[in-house]
């Protein structure tokens, strides 16, 4: 290559990297410019540690966007004067894989050097993919490095994991996002320094706040704010709050609808209706519909959260919560979420039993782990004289024939007998159908393991 050919590379090069957006730019170049994630990259702790000995693991990174997963592998791999080979799991395949640990192999032996392959949304590659990489792991020709937003132990295969370490990185704190956007204000080589541009703490805030721990998204509002705010007479730039959030628009939620921040807020949903909060369950209901979550999906839990949360103590929880279901169903979003908040409120703010469903728990274990007797004779219909000569309803009691329409008579097979699955709670409506119970069984009394059950031998 010619040194003309040279000077035009490097010329190219340097306008790509003036031209990346003002996140790429402000990448760390070393760990004294990391920001945040002090327990790994803390010099004491076992990543740092690891690099100095010259026994890098294989690991993965596992957080919310923007939070540094690429920026610590870039810098793993720099300190370890490793050859860096970045693929994205959603753009490359089995053929840049092995292409990848060819040259590793060729690179190991001529050059003696190690090459890191770093696999950005590892939780995007199948089996099939991941299996590539294993044997190489393994061996020792390429050192993993994966990131990923999704819970390694739901998305990376057992092999593959357990050969991995796997450090959890945390969203930003607001301190840390704030030196992250002030940095980039000042920095006159890589950052917005030369357009003379500040923040008034307004906006900082807002910017922090709305950013959502996500530095990427920090950084590149900055810069459009930056770039479309006109300067004063004196060449400043003095960004205020209006500008800040016209670049930001909206709050980035950090929801996936098949990922694990999908199952830990509707985890979050449910235990606030159970714990009878309807300020954290609107919350966290305005949280999934902000997110885009199906409106039917909730619906649905709020139907299970009526059966088993709730149960008897207000017998009209089920129904509210079906007809919430009928109205999203019948509504459509955005207007669906306003009968979905009904019936949250609701439901949270009901009394609370779950003895119907733990009744239900205790008689299919019963089911499972008992004799499976022949039903009663006296509980069976006599359908034809033969069935009648053998027995089938005799002894039967028709409660209708008896005052109060009851008279006591038992309906579970011998070895069961007297066994009370259904025990109701002091809430609610279950209050009433508790005496009514006592009035028909007889008193209350202990079983062996000290639950309340209605005894009618008592």
């Amino acid at each position: 290559m010619s040194s003309s050919e040279s000077l035009f590379e490097h010329g190219r090069k340097a306008q790509a990297e003036r031209d990346a957006p003002l996140a790429e730019r402000m990448r760390p170049s070393t760990f004294d410019e990391f920001v945040g994630q002090d327990q790994i990259v803390d010099p004491d702790r076992v990543l740092l540690r690891s690099i100095a000995a010259g026994r890098l693991p294989s690991i993965i990174l596992w957080g919310p966007p923007g939070t540094g997963k690429t920026t610590l592998a870039r810098l793993v791999a720099s300190s370890t004067q490793s050859d860096f080979q970045p693929v994205s799991a959603v753009t490359s395949g089995v053929a840049d894989l092995r292409r990848i640990v060819a040259e590793a192999k060729d690179r190991k032996g001529m050059h003696q050097q190690s090459t890191i392959l770093f696999v950005d949304e590892i939780h995007r590659f199948n089996k099939a993919q991941q299996d590539v990489i294993l044997p190489h792991v393994e061996d020792g020709t390429i050192t993993f490095i994966g990131a990923t937003t999704e819970n390694p132990s739901f998305e990376v295969i057992a092999p593959l994991l357990s050969r991995c370490r796997v450090f959890a990185l945390q969203s930003l704190e607001p301190a840390q996002m704030a030196s992250i956007v002030n940095r980039a204000l000042a920095d006159q080589m890589r950052g917005l320094g030369p357009l003379n541009a500040s923040l008034g703490e307004d906006a900082l805030d807002h910017l922090v706040n709305i950013s959502n721990g996500d530095a990427r998204i920090a950084l590149n509002a900055l810069e459009t704010a930056a770039y479309s705010f006109t300067p004063d007479a004196e060449g400043k730039r003095q960004i205020d709050l209006e500008t800040i959030a016209d670049a930001l628009q909206r709050r980035s939620p950090m929801y996936d609808k098949t990922g694990e921040s999908h199952y830990d807020t509707i985890s979050a949903f449910i235990k606030s209706v159970r714990g009878s909060s309807p300020d954290g369950a609107l919350y966290w209901l305005a949280r999934m519909i902000e997110s885009g979550e199906d409106p039917l999906f909730i619906a649905r839990r709020l139907v299970i959260l009526a059966s088993e949360d709730i149960g008897l103590a207000e017998p009209q929880a089920l129904s509210v919560a079906i007809a919430a279901q009928q109205a999203v169903h019948f509504l459509g979003m955005p207007e669906g979420r306003i009968p979905l908040a009904e019936a949250t409120v609701y439901l949270a703010t009901a009394p609370k039993s779950n003895s119907v469903y733990a009744g239900l728990n205790q008689a299919m274990r019963d089911g499972r782990e008992q004799a499976n007797e022949p039903v009663p004779l006296h509980l069976r219909n006599a359908v034809t004289g033969m069935m009648k000569d053998m027995g089938y309803g005799k002894d039967y009691k028709y409660s209708h024939d008896f005052e109060g329409h009851f008279e006591e008579q038992e309906y579970l097979p011998p070895s069961l007998k007297g066994r009370r699955y259904y025990q109701p709670s002091e809430e609610g409506a279950e209050l009433e159908i508790g005496q009514r119970l006592k009035r028909w069984w007889g008193g209350q009394a202990k079983d062996d393991d000290g639950q309340a059950q209605y005894d009618h031998n008592v």
